[in-house]
């Protein structure tokens, strides 16, 4: 990748005397023409450059800067942003998050995650309709309901039913073929080598989640608990639905009980099931989201590698 050592922003020798936030670009490559933009975009506004690290991962580089602003973190975001936008074809995919001043600070951080199309690469519940032979059907509603276009609690039970009689086995054959997104296992690791705490919570089901959870080593996983009987599933969920607004007191149920800030929390999630939970944290990220989610997010991350997200914060 190529190194910036001439940050176009003036450099601070006194860092600390304004507020610092993180300003992270990142991509499968990341052109001189594009850091360059966002540098002068954060100069433009009056931020100083206090640090520059540039980092790797498998398929992507990452540039992050420690930028001193005492402008607000919108002001900065608008800025950055829109120099992206003006790059277009130029930038060459590359995108920038704006962090806020709470991530780079020392303590414990809370990273909660949607499961289904972010920490794994499938959605849970098409894998179990494709056993009764209705997998188109329940993709089509799972579909809209991402979306935000249905109502996430009617469309869950409206495609659960699709799944009564199954045999329980399903549930083992669906957990043989989960796969984790590029990059899960790496993000989790190093949260946790660092201190941190990981969670997961999930529209989907914890007879799915909680194997997958226990592999991992996840601090907290909470999912839809899917009805059983005689050996064969009902097609109904048992207990209240993990909706939106669940998810997002999740987040704040763990964060009180292990004694972190919400200041300190970083949410991801791709649908408009996980909007309430990315606007609770600090930092929301949409992770190959759909266009709402995207809209709303804090950050935007298209690219297929979850582990990105550890560069959002000083671990």
């Amino acid at each position: 990748m190529p190194a910036q050592n001439t940050p176009e922003a003036p450099v601070s020798t006194q860092p600390g005397t304004v507020p610092e936030y993180g300003v992270v670009s990142y991509g499968r490559e990341l052109p001189d023409a594009y850091l360059s933009t966002i540098q002068q975009a954060v100069g433009t506004v009056g931020g100083s450059i206090l640090e520059l690290e540039n980092a790797a991962g498998d398929g992507y580089a990452v540039t992050k800067l420690v930028v001193g602003y005492d402008g607000g973190i919108q002001t900065l975001r608008m800025a950055v942003t829109a120099a992206a936008a003006a790059l277009g074809d130029a930038a060459g995919g590359a995108q920038t998050a704006v962090v806020p001043s709470s991530l780079l600070e020392p303590g414990r951080k809370l990273l909660v995650m949607d499961v289904d199309s972010t920490l794994i690469k499938q959605e849970v519940i098409e894998l179990l309709a494709a056993h009764a032979g209705r997998e188109a059907e329940v993709a089509a509603v799972t579909e809209a309901a991402m979306r935000g276009e249905l109502d996430f609690t009617q469309s869950l039970h409206q495609r659960v039913r699709a799944l009564a009689g199954l045999p329980v086995s399903v549930i083992d054959e669906v957990g043989a073929r989960i796969e984790l997104s590029d990059g899960t296992e790496a993000l989790v690791k190093e949260f946790l080598a660092a201190g941190h705490a990981v969670a997961v919570v999930s529209g989907g089901f914890s007879q799915v989640l909680d194997p997958l959870a226990a592999r991992l080593q996840l601090t907290h996983a909470r999912a839809n608990l899917l009805g059983i009987a005689g050996g064969v599933l009902t097609g109904t969920v048992d207990g209240p639905v993990v909706d939106r607004a669940a998810k997002a007191r999740a987040l704040r149920e763990w964060a009180a009980g292990l004694g972190i800030e919400e200041r300190h929390t970083i949410a991801v999630g791709d649908g408009a099931n996980d909007l309430d939970m990315l606007a609770a944290a600090a930092l929301g990220v949409a992770f190959n989201a759909k266009p709402a989610v995207q809209a709303a997010a804090d950050a935007v991350l298209n690219l297929p590698q979850l582990d990105v997200v550890q560069h959002f914060v000083k671990l």
